[in-house]
């Protein structure tokens, strides 16, 4: 990206910011020397720039958001760390929408309104669709991962309608050794114990950290980016080819494959929709905007994130 775009120092609130990817962006636009204003649900401690705000009662800040270059909105209960029970469902959900909810509606009112919100989505949007090629015109899935992300893209309909910018980023498989999908599958690999997820056939749309953050710092400079926006890099594989490209990264077999029936065993209906399902998703609006890719293929990708990583 050209320095031009960012001439001057931005003011952006970050909701989410002490998770695996607000915590790497917010890192990422502090050295540009940009002033990050984290949104967080604990009293603000003076020294540190923050906003307290509260989605389950309604607190929030007003005032500290009035007059921002951006807000980036992360904040989301962790979709896979636990069954889906029907009160996590609705934990899951009620963790997006009000949260997305109360941020942009505030965020309507203002005085000054930011230019643009970036709001985070998933690419289980799109449910488990095989290998169909997916962009941003392709319609939302079944089950219930594309049925909350379909109410959690909604959310952002009050800063729509103010005229702000928002930016809806369907994110992949993040790939990075400090959380996530991969940090839980270094231990068994690294021990030679890894291997494909049921068939391997399900295809897996990731995209690395370092990128990302990339593509969310992009997404605030570039006007003609608005709506949907998928941030998956160009190159998706299916399951057994991640596995072999891992496994041949950090030099151990992957000969141990996980069997459907244990993952629905263990997981339940999150199996069949996260750890089964087949999403070919293709960042299109990215790349026709000239977002430059820096890690477009997986092994490069993985030898990058993992450098260093012991």
């Amino acid at each position: 990206m050209p320095d031009r775009d960012l001439a001057k120092p931005l003011r952006i609130a970050v909701s989410g910011s002490s998770g695996l990817v607000g915590t790497a962006f917010v890192r990422f636009m502090e050295s540009d020397g940009h002033e990050i204003l984290r949104l967080v649900r604990r009293a603000a401690v003076p020294a540190r720039p923050q906003l307290r705000w509260d989605p389950e009662t309604g607190a929030i800040d007003r005032d500290g958001l009035e007059g921002l270059d951006a807000v980036v909105h992360l904040a989301g209960e962790n979709i896979a760390s636990g069954r889906w029970t029907a009160s996590r469902k609705a934990r899951l959900t009620e963790s997006r929408v009000a949260g997305t909810t109360l941020l942009t509606e505030t965020l309507a009112g203002l005085s000054r309104t930011p230019p643009v919100l970036v709001s985070a989505s998933a690419i289980g949007f799109y449910g488990d669709r095989g290998d169909e090629p997916l962009d941003e015109n392709s319609a939302a899935g079944r089950g219930f991962l594309p049925q909350l992300a379909t109410a959690w893209e909604a959310s952002t309909e009050p800063a729509e309608r103010a005229g702000i910018r928002v930016v809806k980023l369907r994110i992949g498989v993040v790939l990075s050794p400090k959380g996530g999908a991969l940090a839980k599958m270094l231990p068994p690999f690294r021990l030679g114990l890894g291997g494909r997820l049921g068939g391997g056939r399900q295809i897996m749309s990731w995209i690395a950290l370092a990128d990302l953050v990339r593509a969310m710092r992009f997404a605030i400079v570039t006007p003609a980016l608005s709506g949907a926006v998928n941030a998956t890099a160009p190159g998706p594989v299916s399951n057994a080819e991640f596995t072999r490209t891992l496994a041949r990264v950090l030099r151990r077999p992957a000969v141990f494959p996980i069997p459907a029936f244990v993952l629905r065993a263990l997981f339940g209906e999150l199996a069949d929709e996260v750890l089964l399902a087949g999403m070919k998703v293709l960042p299109r609006r990215l790349e026709e905007a000239g977002f430059p890719f820096e890690h477009r293929e997986l092994e490069e990708a993985l030898r990058f994130e993992l450098a260093g990583d012991s």
